[in-house]
């Protein structure tokens, strides 16, 4: 009998919300994209930046967090059921449009670039 099947990080995150990002960072230096999270990540000087997990854009934004939570669109970033500091998800309508979505990268890309070179 076989194990369960294994699903690939393609087959459980948004492809169209992937490319979006991969546009919105392109040509930003220093960005890796990794399979991070169950999803696929972004990675910027070595720190982990924005990521796609399922339909959800996962959102580092440090102390910013807390702001960011007041808006409908907004949750606490809890895969694991422990809520992240300093990171949020944001539901597909949060990022509807080109200029939402590149709202959100480029927050987290402000915050990320405060962090020390890993």
């Amino acid at each position: 009998m076989p194990g369960p099947r294994k699903t690939s990080a393609k087959a459980t995150t948004d492809p169209q919300l992937v490319e979006r990002v991969r546009v919105v960072l392109n040509g930003t230096r220093s960005v890796v994209e990794k399979k991070l999270f169950g999803g696929i990540a972004w990675l910027l000087n070595g720190n982990v930046c924005v990521g796609v997990w399922q339909r959800w854009l996962i959102a580092r934004l440090g102390g910013d967090d807390v702001a960011a939570l007041r808006d409908p669109n907004v949750r606490p970033f809890d895969i694991t059921g422990k809520p992240m500091r300093g990171w949020v998800k944001v539901e597909p309508a949060g990022c509807a449009t080109d200029d939402e979505l590149r709202d959100w990268v480029q927050q987290c890309v402000a915050f990320v670039r405060t962090l020390p070179v890993k």
